[in-house]
């Protein structure tokens, strides 16, 4: 049985959920009916295949079969290798969103919130460095928030790497979430700039917005609390715990960083929260749009996989 025949016999795919650079990520459903994320990859786009038993695999399907056992980690299910691409089928879960879109019908994150879902993150981060995995792409849009449970998921693991404690000189992550020592030299060791990563994602949860967009903020890591709920740019009122816990995640030297074994024992975890989180979370749910159960379903069409030229929108090769 050709890879096509065991492919479409098992899965049929839907609506495009994301493109990019490296390829197109589909909706899907197995042949039981289980929901699938369907991720197609040009191989032109693969810089690294490592050796899984007796096959040849991207470093992302490599990484992500050490840790899709982990609850905190989006699960690997299937993987087709072709001419000219491959397939990375992951589970699906239902009423999901994004955290990027999470944060943003929402404004901001009051603390009591943001405080779950960084503890979740943390927890799976370091779970997979006790397997031997890092993400280097630790950001907002690759964070799955389940709409039922509040329970979170790390996803795409294209810019992981296998974690060390010698000095790392490529970076494939996200501009703004790239840690300073990077931006300057183009070097950086993993777990401190897994910590600068994680400080960025707590700013973003309770100020609505990355604190940095530009190379010279980055480099300057000059704080300001600020938030797209608060006028004119006004302080934004946060626990003194919560400030302190993101001050010291972006430190600008790395060796003064948050120890990341030692980030949970933070005081944030353990404070009670200031009064005025029930202010913040009236605003956030007067700013909230209807629920997905408000809006009007469209009919979902399966079918077969595209080619990748055609999801792409590229011209047929002569």
């Amino acid at each position: 049985m050709t890879y096509r025949d065991q492919f479409d016999r098992l899965y049929r795919v839907g609506p495009c959920l994301g493109k990019g650079g490296f390829g197109v990520v589909y909706a899907g459903l197995r042949n039981d009916n289980l929901p699938v994320a369907i991720k197609h990859i040009s191989k032109q786009k693969i810089s690294d295949m490592v050796l899984m038993g007796h096959q040849r695999v991207p470093m992302e399907v490599y990484l992500l079969s050490k840790v899709s056992n982990l609850p905190g980690v989006i699960g690997l299910l299937d993987y087709y290798e072709r001419d000219d691409s491959v397939i990375i089928v992951m589970e699906r879960p239902e009423s999901v969103k994004d955290l990027f879109d999470y944060i943003t019908d929402k404004v901001v994150l009051n603390e009591f919130l943001a405080r779950d879902f960084f503890r979740q993150i943390v927890h799976t981060v370091l779970q997979s460095h006790k397997a031997g995995v890092i993400h280097r792409d630790i950001k907002d849009e690759n964070i799955l928030v389940d709409l039922k449970t509040n329970k979170l998921k790390l996803i795409d693991f294209g810019s992981g790497a296998l974690l060390r404690d010698t000095v790392y000189t490529d970076f494939d992550g996200t501009r703004v979430y790239a840690p300073p020592e990077w931006i300057r030299s183009g070097k950086y060791f993993g777990r401190s700039a897994t910590v600068w990563s994680l400080g960025i994602l707590l700013y973003a949860m309770v100020c609505g917005d990355v604190p940095f967009e530009l190379d010279d903020e980055i480099l300057r890591a000059n704080i300001v609390f600020k938030s797209r709920m608060t006028p004119n740019s006004k302080p934004l009122r946060l626990s003194a715990e919560c400030m302190d816990l993101i001050k010291q995640c972006l430190r600008l030297n790395p060796r003064e960083r948050l120890d990341i074994d030692k980030l949970l024992l933070h005081p944030w975890f353990r404070c009670q929260l200031p009064e005025y989180e029930d202010e913040l979370m009236a605003a956030a749910a007067a700013a909230e749009p209807a629920s997905a159960a408000e809006q009007a379903d469209e009919e979902v069409q399966y079918g077969p996989l595209p080619p990748l030229s055609v999801a792409l929108g590229e011209e047929a090769a002569p």
